[in-house]
């Protein structure tokens, strides 16, 4: 699946022959207005070409208006980015797709996507509320619609030519492969929590026998400290080679075959981020080996975001 031997510019295949994600992205998951712009803008300069939103977000608009300053300013075509963005759980009714696509295309100046996600495989109350909840606080979830019912209205979509390739987010093995199986258009990407704490191989090992594209988010481990960047494996690989252990962990990534989101929030991170090469064979192994096992966001059984990410 790489197509470069420079980690910085391998870009994987999509099994719609609807082109290539370059495997290192840009997620905007930032609750800030102006530091999304400054952040999106740094990414782009430092040599990020794949960024991934949400309607969830609330922030395309920001994300489309540092895009165009950028490309404009850097001289880079559109079609040399890959913008992925994401249906909400409030949208999942068919009749509600499309116009949440449109939405989004118009929020991020953007006149076709190269990916759309169904951001989780849960139906929320259909509304213009993202977080339903009822007078005791809980999620109002969707009985009247299928994950299936909804996939069908994004393969129309496809159909439409404006989003050239479609895939799930946060879910899990045995919510997808029924998925998988009844698609006319098959999920071009799958997108969950993934790190060395977290490798969800079972997983991975399906997307590749099927030609499924794995992305992971929080490669990093979100941020979080203390955590796989204090990791005593991952810290004593990147003294080894000479990198830092964010670089450590994007590379082993990488190597076994995923794209990746990171979310560097200053221009120093982006490039640090983004300036990563390939680990010797031993080193993969050794974090092959960490037997650490922790989940860090429970969005896959809820479909309810636990935290906001802290982003590298």
């Amino acid at each position: 699946m790489v197509e470069s031997r420079d980690l910085r510019l391998t870009r994987m295949p999509l099994n719609n022959g609807a082109g290539h994600m370059p495997a290192l992205g840009f997620g905007t998951l930032i609750p800030d207005a102006a530091l999304t712009r400054t952040a999106t803008r740094d990414a782009l300069d430092a040599g990020f070409r794949h960024f991934d939103c949400a309607e969830r977000y609330r922030n395309e608009r920001e994300v489309g208006e540092a895009l165009q300053a950028g490309l404009a300013a850097n001289g880079i075509a559109r079609e040399n980015i890959f913008v992925t963005t994401k249906l909400w759980n409030s949208n999942h009714r068919p009749e509600r797709v499309e116009p949440a696509f449109e939405a989004s295309l118009h929020r991020l100046s953007i006149r076709y996507l190269d990916l759309y996600l169904v951001h989780t495989p849960y139906a929320f109350q259909p509304g213009d509320e993202q977080d339903p909840r009822d007078q005791n606080g809980n999620v109002i979830y969707d009985n009247g619609v299928s994950l299936l019912d909804t996939w069908r209205a994004m393969e129309s979509l496809v159909d439409h030519g404006r989003c050239r390739a479609i895939g799930l987010s946060d879910i899990s093995l045995n919510q997808l492969m029924p998925i998988y199986e009844s698609a006319r258009i098959k999920p071009a990407v799958v997108q969950v929590e993934s790190h060395p704490y977290l490798p969800e191989t079972e997983l991975l090992e399906f997307c590749k026998e099927k030609g499924v594209l794995f992305l992971a988010f929080a490669p990093l481990g979100h941020g979080m400290r203390p955590g796989l960047l204090e990791d005593p494996v991952i810290s004593a690989i990147a003294a080894r080679v000479g990198k830092t252990p964010a670089q450590v962990l994007l590379a082993w990534a990488v190597q076994r075959g995923t794209a990746l989101l990171t979310t560097p929030k200053t221009a120093a991170r982006a490039r640090e981020n983004f300036d990563i090469s390939a680990l010797p064979e031993e080193a993969l192994n050794e974090i092959n080996r960490i037997q650490t096992r922790q989940r860090l966001n429970e969005v896959v059984r809820t479909g309810v975001p636990g935290f906001i990410a802290q982003g590298r």
